[in-house]
């Protein structure tokens, strides 16, 4: 075991983690090497690295050849209708919605994991950081509040991250995307290589292979990437970054660790005569007591709309409206982007060329349009794009199948290779797109559940024009045949990279947080999951959850030392 479970034993620490996701295993680690006793109080069970039951097995080992059967998706309401695959192999990982319930205004795909790594063990591992283009757009153009923050202040931060999870990729020397601290990256394939260099030649625009952060060469008692193509399953080898095979070890190794695995944090403790936070409240899911916990700080890092939850539900006479809540911002400026929308072709050269493995990651092509004057367009902001090459194999005859040597002799060939892309946008905070507290419909543990009110507004609408149409244009630049857009269409949520709720700002009448991820009227809590976010820029945003998490635990703890909270 590599740490304690037995968290009730003791209920002061120095510090609390909410959540044990992506943020939560960085603010755990960081908290724990700089000597805090920190509990991690996690909502789910406990899984430990390399206990993920179907990491191994084969679709004929699984139930129903890893099929789902139409009454076990009867639990499943919200995550049929997004697209996603569930199967056997990752039912283990998914919440029942029939159990966790939320109401929609407007639709929403929210999807959650409940279990002690949360989406780090699901999550797609794209790591790009966020850039000055981002951090002064808003103040720029006059979008919402300001970033408290520039690129200078983050990227010593990003580099600690990179360098501890390790990220496969190339700098580039693009402005807006920075560089890092990089492996060696993923290789391309051969089409891959000719649609860069053909997309540079033609329209100047960069490909790149996307920055993943999954191991190309071992680091500590972590292996490289296997190229199964099981990463949702689990990783045994730990070749991809998730709180499981990295932060939380590396807190334990502190002796300085404590999880709580079933424990659903339902509000924050306030001691109004000091305006601190005294610590939080329990319900303990095994026991069905509640249970109270007291630190010195708190970190908040269930997710953005778990932590806008229980802020939401964090009331008293000093936060009627929700805990910390005086620029009556909480909830508000819900932000995720915008995708399922791009293009395919295919190509006629390469027929005596193939590809080996099965890459975990695939290329990416860097946003080109508002990045500069010659750019400029109609819309606010960008978008980017993810993609990738590969051959068709004999699966493309399986819908209309036949039989004999004139089958046989077909599914010995490969075929056509094939090139897409699928483009990922921006969206920009508006407030009244928001979650708000639902007393009326509670969960199976009796808590309140969200109402979401969300929708893309005109500029992604304006935007998502220019995916599918510079989508076909660089594919056909490219030399592709038989070049198809689409659009899909999607609900805010199905990107899964929800940010906003409790942004952070210069000024506390305008927003939750101040530059250092703490709520402005409690200096003592910290919000660093990607609820802090102030606006959502158009590349996956995980890596800039993990480089404000080290940063505001690394100051929080000089804080402490000074006697400042």
């Amino acid at each position: 075991m590599y740490f304690n479970s037995e968290g009730s034993n003791e209920v002061t620490y120095d510090a609390i983690v909410i959540g044990s996701g992506i943020s939560g295993g960085w603010a755990a680690k960081e908290l724990c090497e700089k000597g805090l006793k920190t509990i991690v109080l996690e909502r789910g069970r406990m899984v430990r690295h390399g206990e993920y039951p179907t990491a191994n097995m084969e679709d004929w080992e699984l139930p129903n050849r890893n099929r789902m059967t139409p009454e076990q998706m009867k639990e499943y309401p919200i995550q049929q209708r997004t697209g996603y695959t569930m199967t056997p192999a990752y039912q283990h990982w998914w919440p029942k919605d029939t159990e966790n319930p939320y109401t929609e205004t407007k639709p929403f795909d929210w999807i959650r994991a409940y279990h002690v790594g949360g989406r780090s063990l699901l999550w797609g591992r794209q790591s790009y950081r966020l850039g000055d283009l981002d951090f002064e757009a808003n103040g720029k153009e006059g979008v919402a509040v300001d970033w408290p923050v520039r690129y200078a202040d983050i990227a010593p931060w990003y580099d600690l991250v990179e360098t501890f999870i390790g990220v496969s990729g190339q700098n580039e020397g693009l402005k807006q995307l920075p560089d890092g601290k990089f492996l060696p990256p993923m290789e391309y394939n051969c089409l891959e290589l000719d649609v860069k260099k053909k997309l540079e030649d033609k329209l100047g625009r960069k490909l790149i292979m996307g920055r993943t952060a999954h191991l190309t060469e071992p680091k500590g008692n972590r292996g490289t990437c296997q190229t199964r193509n099981r990463c949702m399953r689990g990783c045994p080898y730990g070749a991809y970054f998730s709180s499981n095979a990295s932060t939380l070890p590396a807190a334990e190794a502190t002796g300085n660790l404590t999880i709580r695995p079933y424990s659903i944090v339902t509000d924050i403790i306030l001691d109004e005569t000091n305006s601190k936070a005294k610590g939080v409240r329990i319900y303990d899911s095994e026991t069905k007591k509640t249970v109270e916990y007291f630190a010195k700080i708190v970190f908040i890092c269930a997710s953005t709309l778990g932590s806008a939850q229980i802020l939401l539900n964090s009331t008293s006479e000093r936060f009627p409206n929700g805990f910390g809540n005086d620029s009556g911002e909480l909830g508000h400026n819900l932000m995720d982007h915008h995708f399922r929308l791009g293009a395919n072709g295919k190509s006629d050269e390469f027929k005596d060329m193939y590809f080996k493995g099965r890459r975990p990651t695939g290329i990416y092509i860097p946003r080109f349009q508002n990045i500069d004057e010659k750019s400029k367009k109609s819309y606010l902001r960008g978008f980017g794009y993810q993609g990738g090459g590969g051959r068709e194999g004999w699966g493309r005859y399986i819908a209309e199948a036949e039989y004999g040597k004139g089958f046989k002799d077909a599914i010995s060939q490969t075929g056509d290779w094939t090139f897409g892309i699928m483009a990922f946008g921006e969206c920009l905070p508006y407030h009244e797109n928001k979650v708000t507290l639902n007393k009326d419909l509670k969960d199976i543990y009796g808590l309140p559940t969200l109402n979401m009110d969300a929708e893309w507004k005109a500029n992604e609408y304006d935007m998502r024009k220019d995916m599918t149409a510079d989508a076909a244009e660089m594919l056909e630049s490219a030399g592709l045949k038989d070049v198809k857009t689409y659009d899909s269409g999607c609900n805010p949520g199905l990107g899964i990279h929800e940010m906003g709720t409790a942004r952070m700002g210069r000024d506390p009448k305008t927003s939750v947080l101040n530059k250092w991820n703490q709520i402005h009227a409690v200096k003592n809590v910290f919000v660093t999951d990607g609820s802090f976010m102030t606006s959502a820029a158009c590349v996956n945003p995980s890596l800039t959850y993990m480089a404000f998490t080290a940063r505001a635990a690394n100051y929080a703890v000089e804080e402490l030392k000074k006697g400042n909270l």
